[in-house]
């Protein structure tokens, strides 16, 4: 019998809407296919494996107890290449199938582990080149001088986090209670890639 595992993971503490957009996909993608899931919940940043529900899914993949896992993304089980190569690889050598739904990644054995291991290095890359132009563009704002009218009270480092950890535009501005232009206008001010962010 197929044992279904949907892990799903955001840092925030407050708002949810993380999970609630993670849950949902995984849950069209589990009607889609005719699954059930039992589901792990963390609200903990990605940067860290000491998660309660990580460690509960660690162990019940490696009692048997799991045959297959659902992501959201494959960032959702680390944001660390190393952490999240460990766990994957961990994961298909028990010979666990590992789905990220949003990614339409089915990976299972070997070859799922080497291209796994290819799109967390990629992942990493893409989270150091926002962090780049997020500093680029708040050096940049500096060097151009004071800014005309009232002083920022939002910026760039408030809202990449997260963005990354799959809130929506709206979502986020809800969280910091601006309006979803302010958040726009904030990013585009500081040089941050807006569509690299949001189309998710």
């Amino acid at each position: 019998m197929t044992k279904v595992a949907a892990y799903i993971r955001t840092s925030l503490e407050n708002q949810g809407q993380g999970l609630d957009s993670q849950e949902r996909a995984i849950k069209e993608y589990l009607t889609n296919h005719g699954m059930d899931a039992t589901f792990y919940r963390d609200e903990l940043s990605g940067a860290t494996t000491d998660r309660p529900a990580l460690k509960r899914l660690q162990a019940d993949v490696f009692k048997g107890k799991v045959n297959v896992v659902i992501v959201w993304k494959l960032d959702r089980i680390s944001r660390s290449l190393k952490d999240g190569i460990n766990i994957l690889s961990g994961w298909l050598e028990k010979d666990v199938r590992v789905i990220a739904v949003a990614q339409q990644l089915d990976f299972t054995g070997p070859v799922g582990q080497m291209v796994a291991a290819v799109l967390f290095a990629l992942a990493a890359m893409e989270r150091e080149n926002i962090r780049e132009n997020t500093r680029r563009g708040m050096a940049a704002a500096k060097a151009r001088g004071a800014v005309i009218g009232k002083r920022p009270t939002l910026f760039a480092k408030d809202i990449v986090p997260l963005l990354q950890d799959g809130m929506s535009l709206s979502a986020a501005a809800r969280h910091l209670k601006k309006s979803r232009q302010a958040i726009y206008d904030c990013l585009q001010r500081e040089g941050v890639d807006v569509t690299s962010l949001i189309a998710r």
